[in-house]
């Protein structure tokens, strides 16, 4: 049993827990995403297998991974998030992909152009209308995708007159860094604007609440700093063959 990805996603669940309890927040306020970069169909069934219903997402890097995984996962009725970049050319078939789980999210829209472009082919459709996020740079990396966050309310703004589409939140990755200090900063800057959009008053920004913030090796700090979506691929399936 130890050595199960069932035992292992237990485990980050108790992580979570634990992290809550710390920051004196209620558990049922963050919810774990299963990152299944790379992994079968099959394993993540199994990872999933002793989760309840509901309580675990699924999130995708790659538009093809998700259609390949799409129609052997959909029967188990868990949300899917496209967490990984959305090329214009492949939004029709990342839409469909999700479409088979129901209920879905795409949380890296860093453009207006590309927000625009998935308002066109989502109204009318079956997951009209769709949850999106803002993915927010908040480390200043240029090798990280995301957009500035001095330009995320403009941002924002612009996604939430979009039909078709639910600004639900803000989505980033904070540095590579083993420093408490600095990720935690990072982390709290996204807050600082999902904070200021929420609360702006423009149209389409008042469901902007979540933050999907915060993966295996930085999980507490990015509890602790409010985020409501933690991305955990290693610390359940071990680490990707490189």
């Amino acid at each position: 049993m130890p050595d199960t990805v069932a035992y292992a996603l237990a485990r980050v669940q108790e992580r979570i827990d634990s992290a809550c309890r710390a920051a004196g927040r209620d558990a049922a306020g963050v919810r774990l995403l299963l990152a299944t970069k790379t992994q079968p169909a099959d394993v993540v069934r199994e990872a999933l297998a002793g989760a309840p219903a509901g309580t675990v997402l699924i999130g995708e890097n790659r538009v093809q991974e998700l259609a390949d995984k799409a129609p052997a996962l959909a029967d188990l009725g868990v949300a899917a998030h496209l967490i990984g970049p959305l090329q214009s050319n492949k939004i029709n078939h990342a839409l469909r992909a999700l479409a088979l789980h129901g209920h879905a999210c795409v949380e890296t829209i860093d453009s207006l152009a590309l927000a625009q472009k998935l308002s066109a082919r989502v109204v009318g459709g079956p997951l009209d209308p769709l949850d999106v996020m803002i993915q927010v740079n908040v480390s200043g990396e240029e090798s990280k995708a995301g957009v500035a966050p001095d330009r995320a309310l403009d941002l924002a703004h612009g996604v939430g007159e979009l039909p078709g589409l639910t600004l639900r939140g803000f989505m980033t990755i904070a540095s590579p860094t083993r420093d408490e200090g600095t990720a935690r900063a990072e982390f709290a800057l996204l807050r600082g604007v999902r904070d200021e959009v929420a609360g702006s008053g423009a149209a389409g920004t008042a469901q902007a609440q979540e933050l999907s913030m915060g993966m295996s090796r930085d999980l507490e700090w990015a509890v602790a700093e409010g985020s409501t979506i933690v991305r955990v691929g290693s610390a359940v399936f071990g680490a990707r063959p490189r």
